[in-house]
């Protein structure tokens, strides 16, 4: 029965200061995670911005080439 007071007065004893420690780490850990998802969903919308953007401005482009094409073949007939 001896053996096993050991263990128990340690873990007793241990118990506390880890959660002090713990507590704190894992409030950062949570912290972090947190602030690091909001960036990356920011980052996210910010790219999808930009490629509608480009979509949009792709499609101007094309749109005002095929305007111009059909122009020349008109003044053709």
């Amino acid at each position: 029965m001896l053996p096993a007071v050991a263990p128990f007065a340690v873990g007793v004893i241990t118990a506390p200061l880890a959660k002090r420690v713990a507590k704190p780490l894992v409030r950062g850990v949570i912290k972090t995670s947190v602030g690091l998802a909001l960036e990356v969903r920011r980052a996210v919308v910010e790219a999808g911005e930009e490629i509608q953007g480009l979509t949009a401005q792709a499609a101007a482009e094309k749109l005002a080439s095929s305007a111009r094409t059909r122009g020349v073949e008109s003044a053709a007939r």
